[in-house]
């Protein structure tokens, strides 16, 4: 049996098995994405590896293979899918090659004479010791991977003058351990059991052969969970880099939409916190459609000097209008184009607009005012500007450029309305202090989200765009403990990781296992050290 020949995949149908890696869904390999891209079937578990299916084409099947589904029937419907002319795709965890579960699925796929491929993945005994701060291979003699599973004697593994690196060892960590002492191994060697690698779920206990029954009593290590044994354990003080992130494990609520979130919500994850976007209002077209459509006819006709956009949605909005007539950026030729803010901004490169306006300092309608030219009839030939905006903007901008000499169309070209509740595990622990943070990007997302999923817990640590914000979530009986330095969301991402990082030194500081906040409300279930 000969692997898949890459010539005929578009022909006749084949089956790759691809690692997924340990965990982190970043650790997918170009391969793996690649085919994950073009496949017509794509087999995994869905709870471990369902954000993988964002490599997917939206029409691609998804058969979920999870631990309550037969093997036999998922390899049947992987052959049956590869025998119709189509590409299957087999998500497996960490690499194929490293004590996988899908072998006999392989096999069945070589007797029905299906062409397949095995892509290797990032295996855990490397991704998720290094995610440990655990060099897996530095300095070392030896370095030996077993699965617990298949040993039966472990006194020659206590021979090992490396680092030991043992799958599916955490149900029996401490027999594990007694026996390599009696094997020989000296009773202070360091060992270190990680669980959930790589994920920001990750949890390591560090400890010694001799010590650790007591170390892992209140620990509650579950699967999937690695046993690390040697010398190299203790260079974790030193390499440490993903437990310590300042928001590491953080549960933050972000009140707005995955549209708007987006940037935001990477942000965040690269400083550890796991986001969750809980949209608070939601975007809908004007009642009366007329206004924007004289507006869109008066700017192609030559109306205006001036567009200015104060939000990403005004462009959405504008770029739809746009669509509908079969416009596209062109129909901004000869027109000057302002934006509020960076977000905007992007908004606007999207659409093939780049802004002849972008504040420099404060991202508001004041900052955008403060860099705003007067009208000069010497130089302006038009004296008109086109705002695109909400059906609640403030007059501020209007005012302003009023003051500056220009005539403004304020026209509303979408509606704000406060969105439907989230689901009720999402407000029960908005309300019962499940996540460790909110961020407030604005005062109608506080009024929004206290009116559809109540008052955040007084464990949460508020953290808000601007004093006007604050304001606000004061008067709501909201208690304000990060404020963004400058009125933008990556500012108040920053603030909030700086926090986090504050809280964390003062625990080391004084001896103690770093907490979310989540973790220090009354009757939280914590593990314990």
């Amino acid at each position: 049996m000969s692997p898949a020949n890459h010539s005929t995949q578009t022909r006749s149908g084949f089956v790759a098995f691809v690692g997924a890696g340990p965990g982190d869904e970043n650790l997918l390999t170009l391969r793996g994405a690649d085919l994950l891209g073009r496949a017509d079937v794509v087999v995994l578990d869905r709870q471990a590896y369902g954000a993988l299916l964002r490599h997917c084409r939206e029409d691609a099947e998804v058969v979920d293979s999870s631990a309550d589904a037969a093997e036999n029937s998922v390899s049947l419907k992987t052959i049956q899918a590869a025998k119709a002319g189509r590409t299957v795709v087999r998500l497996c965890s960490g690499d194929p090659s490293f004590f996988s579960s899908v072998t006999d699925e392989v096999a069945a796929c070589a007797k029905a004479d299906v062409d397949f491929e095995i892509v290797p993945g990032v295996p855990p005994a490397t991704a998720v010791l290094t995610y440990a701060g655990i060099p897996p291979a530095a300095s070392v003699p030896e370095f030996r991977i077993v699965d617990a599973a298949q040993v039966d004697d472990w006194a020659k593994h206590a021979a090992c003058e490396g680092t030991l690196v043992i799958y599916n060892g955490v149900a029996d960590a401490v027999p594990i351990s007694k026996a390599l002492i009696a094997g020989g191994k000296p009773d202070s060697t360091p060992v270190a059991v990680t669980s959930d690698g790589t994920t920001t779920e990750q949890y390591t206990v560090v400890s010694t052969l001799g010590r650790l029954g007591p170390d892992l009593k209140h620990a509650g290590m579950t699967e999937p969970a690695l046993v690390v044994v040697g010398d190299a354990v203790g260079m974790r003080d030193r390499l440490s880099w993903f437990e310590t992130k300042s928001l590491f494990g953080w549960r933050v609520l972000v009140p707005r939409t995955k549209e708007q979130s987006k940037g935001l919500s990477e942000q965040l994850r690269s400083y550890g916190a796991v986001p969750e976007e809980v949209p608070t209002i939601s975007v809908e077209p004007p009642r009366t459609p007329q206004q924007m459509d004289r507006a869109i006819k008066g700017l192609v006709t030559g109306r205006y000097e001036w567009v200015a956009f104060t939000s990403a949605n005004a462009v959405k909005a504008v770029r739809e209008k746009f669509e509908e007539y079969g416009l596209d950026a062109r129909a901004f030729a000869g027109l000057k184009v302002a934006a509020v803010g960076e977000a905007t901004s992007r908004a606007l490169v999207e659409f093939g607009v780049k802004p002849d306006l972008l504040p420099t300092g404060e991202q508001s309608s004041e900052g955008l005012l403060a860099e705003w030219p007067p009208y000069d009839s010497m130089l302006d030939p038009i004296n008109r500007v086109l705002l695109p905006r909400a059906d609640i903007a403030t007059e501020t901008l209007v005012a302003g450029l009023t003051q500056l000499g220009w005539e403004c169309d304020d026209v509303t070209a979408y509606r704000t309305v406060r969105a439907a509740p989230p689901p009720a595990p999402i407000r029960e622990a908005i309300k019962g202090g499940g996540f460790d943070a909110v961020l407030f990007t604005s005062s109608s997302t506080v009024r929004n989200l206290v009116g559809i999923a109540g008052k955040p817990h007084s464990v949460t640590v508020i953290a808000v765009i601007g004093p006007q914000t604050a304001k606000t979530a004061e008067e709501f009986g909201l208690r304000v403990d990060v404020m963004a330095d400058e009125p933008s969301a990556s500012a108040l991402a920053a603030a909030l990781a700086d926090y986090g990082a504050k809280m964390r030194h003062a625990a080391v500081s004084a001896g103690e296992v770093p907490r979310r906040p989540s973790q220090m409300r009354r009757g939280a279930r914590r593990r314990v050290k």
